[in-house]
């Protein structure tokens, strides 16, 4: 009797389903935001993958993370040049892939060399060893996790976005434990209990485990994710009041980039900043704070007039004012002279005097410089496309209002990186102050994505931060994670044009205690790192014995 061959449909069809798992993990962040879906689709991703092992584990796990990635980054497609924002989607959807298909066939790998049984079904190599063997390889799994979100965050100067505890923003008392271990310990409880979840319901379903005993397996991960909650509420309940308030008002001009790159708008995005400081300063806040890139021009150089429109504010209305735009510096190299351009904060006191200014340091690769650029220089003429930007060398605290508060200013993707941003937190810190330009992105998921991923540095440093976005989102977050401020008033968009208060509580010094993560940063993270390098030396790479 003729039969056709399954292996080819079934991996037509288990390719399929790893890309429906893959979006289904996606949409748990925002937006739409389902984080429940992310407590189950890596460990059914994984169960996928080992059903086939292998070659197939590696291709199972890439569809896997080709759909999560296309799904979660679908906001790339609204960048204002098509061909661009096509080619930047799929590349770094791609990419980012490989990481998922790496950590279902290093999963798999691991199994095999722990439990000595080379079967292609992982649920028929998991039902012959102990219950003790299976948690452990659970516990290794969400290990492997954290390894490649560690690698993610640092390869290639690293996009450290939508990490797997992003997806839990919302979930205040587990995000607690960042303090200690960074967003990687949330992603760590989330993969571990997902593969828990999923591989205990599978081997119940195949009647290859018996009730009390998949109650027994689980008991181990779900009473630390209750552990874990208790230390997170009683963190939560510890917050004392505050010894000071400082009034920040936050302008959010909602320029489209192309009118942003439009130079016969620049008079009427000035006007329009102007015109909203001048209502917002009605209420008399301590602090004006514009976004990133804000003004039309360079601050300190060819834009008098703004200048002048600037100081006039600041002195009639005894404020300070913080706000981005882009700055130069002329230099001299072997008698060529060069302009170094930066993508820069400024901080201006009540007198109108420039007090002070920040350069950004961790730049966008090809979005704000060309890699490589000091060995061919040929490719120094893509400057004008916005790959001419020079980093900033040091960290530059802004001391600012009557309480003397000092903020450690990041601009826009430089608070996505955990390991980045502890480095800008001292014991004399009193805020993080994040100037964003989200508008290369439309009005979409992106916003509400990178005010997750601001929640943490947050939580993980124990101070608040204070988000001023051109086009959302615009907010406050405070030391334990949640966010205020979030919309205007009698509106649900986070989008449109306005103006917000945050009115923030502040500690003195002699109350604040850095958090064990902003003293000793990722140490949990490097742990997984090399606990997953071992494994993977003992039994990654080892051949099956032969039979």
């Amino acid at each position: 009797m003729k039969t056709n061959p399954p292996s080819r449909n079934a991996s037509y069809r288990q390719l399929g389903l790893a890309l429906l798992v893959g979006i289904l993990l996606g949409v748990s962040f925002p937006k739409p935001g389902l984080s429940w879906l992310a407590w189950i689709a890596p460990g059914w991703l994984l169960w996928l993958a080992g059903a086939y092992g292998g070659r197939n584990a590696l291709r199972i796990g890439f569809y896997g993370g080709l759909g999560f990635n296309l799904t979660a980054l679908h906001w790339l497609l609204f960048i204002p040049i098509p061909l661009n924002a096509i080619l930047g989607w799929l590349s770094v959807s791609c990419i980012l892939a490989l990481f998922m298909s790496a950590w279902c066939w290093g999963c798999w790998r691991i199994l095999t060399g722990l439990t000595g049984n080379h079967s292609t079904d992982s649920i028929e190599t998991l039902a012959r060893v102990s219950i003790a063997r299976r948690l452990l390889w659970f516990t290794v799994c969400a290990t492997f996790w954290v390894t490649t979100e560690m690698i993610i965050a640092r390869l290639f100067t690293g996009f450290p976005w939508n990490l797997l505890g992003v997806s839990q923003f919302e979930f205040i008392p587990l995000i607690q434990i960042s303090s200690f271990t960074s967003v990687y310990g949330v992603s760590f409880v989330v993969a571990w209990i997902s593969v828990s979840l999923v591989f205990t319901g599978m081997l119940l379903w195949k009647k290859r485990l018996q009730t009390r005993a998949a109650f027994q397996q689980i008991a181990v991960p779900v009473s630390v994710l209750l552990v874990l909650l208790g230390f997170g509420f009683a963190k939560m309940n510890r917050t004392s009041p505050p010894d000071k308030v400082l009034s920040l008002a936050l302008i959010q001009p909602s320029f489209p980039q192309p009118l942003i790159w439009d130079p016969n708008e620049k008079t009427n995005r000035f006007n329009g900043l102007l015109e909203l400081s001048r209502r917002a300063l009605a209420s008399k806040p301590d602090i004006l704070v514009w976004p990133e890139t804000s003004l039309p021009d360079f601050f300190t150089r060819h834009n008098a007039i703004a200048i002048q429109e600037i100081t006039a504010m600041a002195k009639a209305h005894n404020v300070w004012m913080v706000l981005g735009a882009n700055d130069t510096r002329v230099r001299e190299t072997n008698g060529v002279r060069e302009v170094d351009l930066f993508n820069s904060a400024f901080l201006v006191n009540p007198a109108g005097e420039l007090a002070n200014r920040y350069h950004k340091r961790r730049l966008v690769m090809f979005g704000e410089y060309m890699p490589m650029r000091d060995w061919f220089p040929f490719l120094k003429q893509f400057r004008g496309s916005g790959g001419g930007l020079t980093p900033g060398v040091r960290d530059v605290p802004f001391e600012l209002g009557a309480q003397r508060a000092k903020a450690a200013v990041l601009i826009c993707f430089e608070d996505v990186f955990p390991h980045f941003a502890r480095l800008s937190v001292s014991a004399e810190t009193d805020f993080l102050l994040n100037l964003t330009n989200d508008g290369w992105f439309g009005q979409g998921s992106a916003q509400w994505q990178h005010a997750a991923i601001a929640v943490f540095r947050a939580v993980e440093n124990g101070i608040p931060l204070v988000r001023c976005t051109n086009n959302g989102l615009t907010c406050w977050v405070d030391s334990n994670g949640r966010m205020h401020e979030v919309y205007f008033d009698g509106s649900q968009d986070v989008h449109q044009a306005g103006f917000k208060f945050a009115r923030l509580p502040l500690k003195t010094e002699a109350k604040r205690q850095l958090t064990f993560y902003t003293r000793l940063g990722d140490l949990f993270g490097w742990s997984c790192v090399v606990f997953t390098a071992m494994l993977l030396a003992l039994f990654g790479f080892r051949k099956p014995a032969a039979r």
